[in-house]
Order: structure tokens, then C-alpha cells, then sequence
């Protein structure tokens, strides 16, 4: 199969991969400055569900056999007050994280438009 049929899923070499990028990205997240606010008072298990709904959600819309049951993004996101300093210091470290994947540029280009096409759901 070439690199045209196969799915973003694939290409960014499954689940391991993308848990191993997730892995990666919220620490990152939750030691910002300024993000950290949104990790602040929330517990080990709390964080450790988010992290597997991510997961999830992230397999799942790049064409993954994973099923994600959680919330649409604007309820999981709604009254947090995410602001849109808030949403590119988030792209900042996404983009920072699949650079440090060496994850090839087309689908950097490809996760990158699938998480700018969430921000309307998500920013305040």
C-alpha cells in the first residue's frame, strides 16, 4: 500500500506512536506557564482519563479502528475560558512535540489542519 491510500492513522505509525506523542505533549501542557492553570487542581486519575480520551480522540479522527466515547469538543471545553493566546501557545507545543517525533512535515501539515479545524469548538 503507498503512502497516498493509507490513513493519517497509519502514516503516523498507530497507536503506540500517537500515545507515545500524547505522552509527550502534556507534560508539556500542564508544566506552561501559562496553560498550567487548566491542570492546576485536578487529580492523577482525573488527568490519567483525560489523557486516554485524547488518545482516543486522536486515533479515532485520524482514521483509527479506536472508538472514542467522549464529549464533543465545545462541551468538553465549554466555561474553561480558553483564549486564543491560550490556543497558540497550545499549537506551539504540538508543533514542538511531533518535531521532536521527527514526524515527516506532510503529516505534521496533516494533524496541524485537523487541530485548527477543532478551534472554533474549543477557544471562548
Amino acid at each position: 500500500m503507498n503512502t497516498q491510500n493509507k490513513t493519517l492513522y497509519e502514516r503516523l505509525g498507530g497507536y503506540d506512536a500517537i500515545a507515545a506523542v500524547v505522552d509527550s505533549l502534556l507534560p508539556r501542557l500542564e508544566s506552561d506557564a501559562q496553560l498550567g492553570r487548566f491542570w492546576a487542581n485536578r487529580g492523577d486519575d482525573g488527568i490519567a482519563r483525560e489523557k486516554q480520551l485524547l488518545i482516543d480522540y486522536l486515533c479515532a479522527s485520524a482514521g483509527g479502528p479506536t472508538l472514542y466515547t467522549g464529549r464533543d469538543m465545545p462541551t468538553s471545553h465549554k466555561g474553561m475560558g480558553i483564549s486564543d493566546t491560550d490556543w497558540k501557545i497550545f499549537i506551539e507545543h504540538i508543533k514542538a512535540t511531533l518535531a521532536s517525533f521527527q514526524v515527516p512535515q506532510q503529516e505534521q501539515d496533516d494533524v496541524l489542519g485537523f487541530i485548527e479545524s477543532t478551534k472554533a469548538g474549543i477557544v471562548e
